[in-house]
């Protein structure tokens, strides 16, 4: 008996990676699954309509959304409970990744039914591959805050950090974005804008902060399309700086909570709050 090249399990729901622009990245498996899947549930189904017409496949669809997940999740676990094979697919990229999907997995594991990723595009990791970014970690955070006052607090929480930073950006804030980055971070801290990744007008750019929200500033066609920010790890002196204080630190440390101690260091000395949690941290195991 012939064997099927992309065998499909039911019940299961497979998390299916779709092109983020380049058509020709989505794989042979992903393919060979929205054509036997019996229901894909996707995120746009005019949008995951033209990916599948431009294979040829008719699998039916329905609408699964971050507005919508919750209630589709308990149709689709209903399906898994006939027997059937489900894919889900975001508009484009891997679902769950700043994009629905995420619900509908924990559901289907707490149904107990089988869930099945196929990996594929991911803006995330192509980004991270032509970055060049040194650090063998990484902390993904989405989208940043929209309003420039509480995304300077959140790039505040993460300037100390000893990894790379990696961010989605939308096109009508991603100027602003990297003023308050480079603000915050430091108009000298490297990083990279990657945008419309795998499509015709990709461009990756690697430089200071400052360099780059010129650059971006300048360019209105730099200000358009998906766009990834990659921000190099803090130098490792950081750490030591903070041990600078320990002569206020310490004695915080030993008679106050762990928060309030950092706050109240931070206040007094003017040293990054981040750097002084990792050496309160040093100072509490010693």
């Amino acid at each position: 008996m012939h064997e099927e090249p992309y065998p499909i399990d039911r019940p299961a729901l497979y998390v299916v990676a779709t092109p983020i622009g380049n058509l020709r990245d989505l794989t042979p498996r992903a393919q060979a699954i929205l054509a036997g899947a019996d229901l894909i549930a996707a995120e746009d189904t005019r949008v995951t309509g033209q990916l599948l017409k431009h294979f040829g496949i008719d699998t039916r669809m329905m609408s699964l959304r971050e507005h919508n997940e919750r209630e589709a999740a308990e149709k689709l676990i209903a399906r898994l409970a006939e027997g059937q094979a489900v894919a889900q697919v975001s508009d484009a990229g891997t679902p769950a990744v700043s994009d629905p999907g995420a619900r509908l997995v924990a559901a289907v594991h707490a149904a107990g039914y089988k869930v099945v990723p196929i990996p594929g595009a991911s803006a995330l990791l192509a980004a991270l591959a032509g970055a060049g970014m040194q650090s063998p970690r990484f902390q993904f955070h989405g989208f940043p805050e929209p309003k420039s006052g509480a995304r300077r607090k959140e790039f505040e929480t993460l300037k100390a950090l000893p990894h790379t930073i990696a961010f989605f950006e939308a096109p009508h804030r991603i100027a602003e974005s990297l003023v308050d980055m480079a603000e915050v971070f430091g108009p000298d801290r490297v990083a990279v804008v990657c945008r419309e990744l795998t499509k015709t007008f990709e461009t990756l750019r690697r430089a200071p902060l400052a360099e780059l929200a010129s650059w971006v500033a300048a360019d209105s066609n730099q200000q358009r399309g998906e766009l990834v920010v990659l921000v190099e790890a803090a130098p490792e002196q950081a750490a030591d700086d903070a041990a600078s204080f320990d002569s206020v630190l310490a004695p915080l440390v030993r008679e106050l909570p762990m928060k309030q101690a950092v706050k109240l260091a931070a206040e007094i000395t003017g040293g990054n709050r981040n750097a002084l949690y990792e050496r309160a941290l040093q100072l509490k195991g010693d």
